[in-house]
């Protein structure tokens, strides 16, 4: 084999295996072990005499932009923050592609029946609960994107949105 089909080759294999290579660096945050319903019943115990609401990032580890954003709000010291601040903040564990057994599929309905059918926006998706753990807003990640990231302006905005304060604010009636 020559040296320009030995380069080309080279750079046809570095194509497919960064990607890849890249994928698999991302943290694995979704706990598959871990009943959702449960995760969110004890969040809503740790946020409410904390004043905090609790979101719910709804996705799974096959999901790269589920990665990509725990990612991004964990290198993000803004967001971090804020999050911190303002929020119980829980991977749930959605994965429709392995919903094959019966007990799995009663699960996974009755988690959406709770999060309001939130997986119709697609994955991940985020689910603010109150303090009484009433879906009060499901935010579509798309609108947070921006390239093959997300952008930290529509992020910060999503959650200062959203926080206990903001939700709660008395505002004088015209």
């Amino acid at each position: 084999m020559n040296m320009r089909k030995k380069l080309i080759l080279s750079l046809l294999v570095g194509l497919f295996v960064l990607p890849v290579n890249a994928q698999s660096a991302l943290k694995k945050v979704y706990n598959e072990g871990i009943d959702p319903i449960e995760q969110i019943d004890q969040a809503l115990a740790k946020a409410k005499p904390e004043g905090k609401f609790v979101i719910c990032q709804v996705g799974d580890n096959w999901c790269p932009w589920c990665l990509r954003f725990a990612d991004f709000i964990t290198n993000d010291s803004k967001i971090s923050k804020t999050i911190e601040g303002n929020f119980e903040y829980i991977h749930v564990n959605y994965n429709p592609r392995k919903s094959e057994e019966a007990e799995t599929m009663e699960k996974g309905e009755t988690l959406m029946k709770r999060l309001k059918n939130a997986g119709r926006f697609g994955f991940p998706v985020f689910v603010v609960l109150d303090d009484e753990g009433k879906v009060i807003h499901i935010q579509d990640s798309s609108f947070l994107e921006e390239g093959q990231g997300y952008n930290q302006e529509k992020v910060l905005r999503f959650f200062k949105n959203w926080t206990p304060k903001a939700v709660k604010a008395d505002y004088p009636k015209p």
